[in-house]
């Protein structure tokens, strides 16, 4: 009997999947477009039947995620929101739920709509203050969802002690892991229930696709996320699936390139007169630099700065930029910049972002496979005119 040896994350995300293919000897899976399927007889259903409930391209993407994040089991779905919405959806009526006062600004539209609707009571808690966690844990919530690191500013929490903190409590655990992926950060190993994506980023990796994920560390719960997804039929589609495993191929080569990029970036923009901060815990003097370099397997490509001159300068470059493109989202090959203010949060409101430090001169950075020199050349000439 041979021993089957356990792969390494690498090798999961290059090869899940390939030359399985039973009825043709493919190399690359095949894509499944059928929305339906023929039983074999008389209440004799196959494995798949009707595709909202299942889809082997789906679900083959689905186990290259719980493998790489070392979860029990994946549910894919038709975005990020959808699948941060289908483990909310998995509490009971009137949950305390726990988020980030500085989360993204869909995560708190989201759970702000579903607190207003009465289905929920959401506390937004600083996750670095150990009081106020430990304040908000004393009201037994149900739920705390962690986002490290933050999205915009790059904080960094401590997930271990948080997930030690919130079971202590009674509540279920869930992060965020789109900004570094499972090349750079496992939840589950340090304690987390749940591990949600957005695919759309790192993922997929091509500014492609919109599509999300679920990891379960318990089999079981993976089963009733499943079973949810298609109640309510948020699954994503097949073709989805298909590029974001393709998009998966690459994640670690991808994520390697692009954290050394954003140092080297983070570096520049620290010293750069026009800069007034950097925030990036690959530098030394972030304030949760030793945190993200123990809990972490790699800074990461993203990072945010604040301009001196404030909105003028913002204004002056982003009209410079040649290479970094102005748009939202980010993981992607290509460089993007976005002024979260007006962006990715403008619906947080004024008083959450000033509460959040999300002010009008801060500009968050998805660097990308460019030329790191150009990357840097291209921000100085922008930073130029600032």
């Amino acid at each position: 009997m041979t021993e089957t040896r356990p792969l390494r994350p690498e090798t999961i995300a290059a090869a899940h999947g390939v030359a399985s293919d039973a009825a043709f000897g493919a190399i690359a899976p095949p894509l499944y477009l059928s929305s339906t399927y023929e039983f074999a007889g008389f209440e004799q259903p196959r494995v798949y039947d009707y595709g909202r409930a299942g889809n082997p391209t789906r679900d083959l993407l689905a186990d290259a995620l719980a493998r790489l994040e070392g979860g029990g089991g994946a549910v894919v779905t038709a975005s990020g929101m959808a699948a941060l919405d289908l483990v909310v959806s998995q509490l009971p009526a009137g949950a305390g739920v726990i988020a980030p006062h500085d989360c993204y600004g869909g995560t708190m539209r989201l759970l702000k709509a579903r607190e207003q609707l009465g289905q929920l009571s959401l506390q937004l808690v600083d996750q670095r203050d150990c009081d106020a966690v430990g304040a908000a844990l004393a009201g037994s919530p149900d739920l705390l969802l962690i986002e490290t690191p933050s999205n915009p500013l790059l904080r960094v929490v401590d997930i271990a002690a948080l997930s030690a903190q919130a079971k202590a409590a009674g509540a279920a655990v869930a992060v965020d892991n789109t900004f570094l992926s499972p090349a750079l950060q496992r939840p589950i190993a340090l304690g987390a229930d749940y591990v949600i994506h957005s695919t759309t980023k790192y993922l997929n990796g091509h500014s492609d696709v919109i599509g999300g994920a679920v990891i379960a560390a318990d089999a079981g719960k993976a089963e009733r996320l499943s079973h949810w997804a298609n109640v309510v039929g948020c699954s994503g589609s097949p073709f989805d699936a298909w590029l974001t495993l393709r998009g998966l191929r690459t994640l670690f080569p991808r994520m390697h390139q692009q954290q050394l990029s954003a140092m080297v970036i983070a570096q520049m923009l620290d010293h750069h007169p026009a800069v007034s901060a950097v925030h990036y815990p690959g530098l030394a003097a972030h304030p949760d630099h030793a945190l993200a370099a123990r809990q972490q397997l790699g800074f990461g490509a993203m990072l945010s700065f604040e301009l001196a001159g404030g909105v003028d300068a913002v204004k002056r470059l982003i009209a410079a930029l040649r290479l970094f493109t102005f748009a939202e989202s980010l993981g992607g090959v290509e460089s993007l910049i976005v002024h979260p203010a007006t962006m990715t949060h403008a619906d947080m409101g004024d008083a959450a972002r000033h509460v959040a430090g999300i002010g009008a001169g801060l500009l968050r950075v998805s660097v990308g496979l460019e030329a790191e020199k150009d990357l840097v050349e291209d921000l100085a000439a922008g930073l130029a005119v600032c």
